[in-house]
């Protein structure tokens, strides 16, 4: 076994209101920033043991469909690196 930490990036899909993002887009304009667009993200950075990085991916895939994203509303991208302890 090796140790990978996959890291999942979930964040709502095109066309679902994202409030979070909407509010800090206005407030980034009020400051002088000017944005095509804002999408606000949460990240998840599991630590495993798996037989492979596509093992690996596949794990927290799972857990990704299963708890941290909801398919409806949520995208979602695992990236898997190997660990180095």
């Amino acid at each position: 076994m090796t140790a990978y930490t996959a890291t999942v990036t979930v964040r709502l899909k095109h066309g679902v209101l994202d409030p979070e993002a909407e509010t800090t887009q206005q407030a980034l304009d009020r400051l002088g920033f000017e944005l095509e667009d804002l999408r606000a993200a949460d990240q998840f950075e599991v630590d495993l043991d798996a037989e492979s990085a596509d093992a690996a991916s596949e794990r927290a895939s799972e857990m990704a469909e299963r708890l941290l994203a909801n398919p409806t509303i949520h995208d979602y991208e695992v990236v898997v690196a190997e660990r180095e302890d």
